[in-house]
């Protein structure tokens, strides 16, 4: 074979070789791109998930914190209304610490008049029942503040 297909057959051989390389370059470097852009949906997925579970975590801390001031709430009613129905039909009676501001001499007629007006019974309830609402209400909003806020 004379020298010039040689020199020919050797370039082209020599063409092709950096045509491959350069093929193989090119697709290296889309792999790579697509490589990096799947580490980075991964790692923004796994962000996501963990932003979930903990979203979730605290949605469950939160019913578990509702219910328990709603059971605590409603207990507290509860007592109040046993404590207003024994009040009201005598097996208990409200006791008043107060002092009058004249003496008068000690009769069955002074002492009836020394009794609470039934009045004076439905605002005590209604003021413990409003004292146990804004204590629940305290409560929860500490409770809420310590589990949520200050994690």
């Amino acid at each position: 074979m004379k020298w010039y297909y040689k020199s020919f057959i050797a370039l082209f051989i020599i063409c092709m070789a950096g045509g491959l390389v350069n093929s193989a370059n090119h697709y290296h470097g889309l792999y790579k791109n697509e490589q990096y852009r799947a580490n980075k949906a991964e790692s923004l997925a796994n962000q996501r998930q963990a932003t979930i579970d903990d979203m979730q975590v605290r949605q469950r801390d939160i019913s578990a914190l509702d219910i328990k001031h709603t059971g605590e709430l409603a207990d507290a009613k509860g007592m109040i209304e046993r404590l207003r129905g024994d009040v009201i039909n005598g097996h208990e009676q409200m006791q008043f610490n107060a002092t009058c501001s004249k003496t008068v001499s000690g009769s069955l007629r002074d002492a009836e008049s020394q009794k609470h007006k039934a009045g004076a019974e439905l605002s005590y309830f209604r003021l413990r029942d409003g004292i146990n609402v804004a204590t629940n209400q305290v409560n929860y909003q500490q409770n809420f503040i310590r589990l949520q806020c200050l994690r």
